[in-house]
């Protein structure tokens, strides 16, 4: 994946595609945007958790950033340099967040191949763990570009980060979510379908990206939600249920990510909405949704200072 321009998100904010409605239903509020066709986008910061401007051409005047929209633009697709090893800083973080977002199929042969070569043993393991290779092939993609991203902070080659394991929020065991051993950063890594979504912050950071729940998934699912939540949903058209009921998941994963407890952490205790602003569990997190491709909802929490 080569470095290239970035890729403008100026269509509407999106969220994930409804079920087919009946024919008297009213029409979906917001369209969808699907993400660039591939092409790659150079390593451009977002603003911090506030809707900002999409990433624009040379040369056009930026908008206000419109405080209304409750949505995070990304990145769109990675950035190299899963080519190489890669040697440049180290550099700061440009703002308190930078969100990034690929397609796992518009990796090419060669890309995949570097890609596996960042990996160390352990997760090289994983990958050869799965028995589908579209799974295969995401979990190493999202993988070798966090290196990729994660190795130009530090100024070290991507295949030598300082990664360890945080100790599991369950039993204490040293099988816990990745981490680095240098200070000051934090990254958190989802990957579901054909997309991965990094984020790189200065605070503790969670992000997550869910394709869109089936109808047995929102009904089986109910004791994970808040009971206004519960409320909520059940006020909504039976069309418009798995749509709110994924945006609410991802808010709860990536605020129980951002904790560093997952989901040994009850997902019910804490209200994060299920309409189109998420609602924050708590006054030290900020909690938004991401802007991503049709079919998928993402959001991102992170610690105030």
């Amino acid at each position: 994946m080569s470095e290239a321009g970035p890729a403008p998100l100026s269509s509407p904010p999106a969220v994930p595609a409804p079920p087919a409605r009946p024919a008297d239903a009213p029409p979906a509020r917001r369209p969808a945007v699907r993400a660039g066709g591939g092409a790659t986008a150079a390593l451009l910061p977002v603003s911090p958790l506030d809707a900002g401007p999409a990433p624009r051409p040379p040369g056009r005047r930026a908008r206000p950033p419109d405080p209304t929209t409750p949505l995070c633009p990304a990145v769109l697709d990675l950035p190299g340099p899963l080519h190489r090893p890669y040697v440049a800083g180290p550099r700061a973080l440009r703002g308190p967040l930078e969100l990034y977002l690929a397609e796992v199929g518009a990796q090419d042969e060669r890309a995949m191949l570097w890609a596996q070569e960042l990996l160390d043993r352990e997760e090289r393991a994983r990958a050869r763990a799965f028995r589908r290779a579209r799974d295969r092939d995401a979990y190493v993609i999202a993988h070798a570009t966090l290196r990729a991203l994660l190795g130009p902070l530090l100024g070290v080659r991507a295949d030598e980060l300082p990664l360890m394991r945080e100790p599991c929020a369950g039993c204490g065991a040293p099988h816990g979510r990745p981490a680095l051993r240098a200070p000051g950063l934090h990254f958190s890594l989802s990957h579901s379908g054909d997309l991965v979504l990094v984020a790189l912050a200065g605070t503790p950071v969670g992000v997550d990206v869910e394709g869109l729940a089936s109808a047995e998934a929102v009904r089986s699912a109910q004791c994970a939600l808040h009971p206004a939540e519960v409320a909520e949903l059940a006020r909504l058209p039976a069309y418009e249920r798995q749509a709110a009921f994924t945006r609410t998941w991802v808010r709860k994963e990536a605020y129980l990510k951002g904790l560093g407890t997952g989901l040994v952490r009850d997902p019910a205790l804490d209200h994060v909405g299920t309409g189109d602003r998420p609602v924050s569990p708590s006054p030290r997190w900020t909690l938004r949704d991401v802007l991503v491709p049709t079919g998928y909802a993402a959001a991102v929490a992170l610690r105030r200072e």
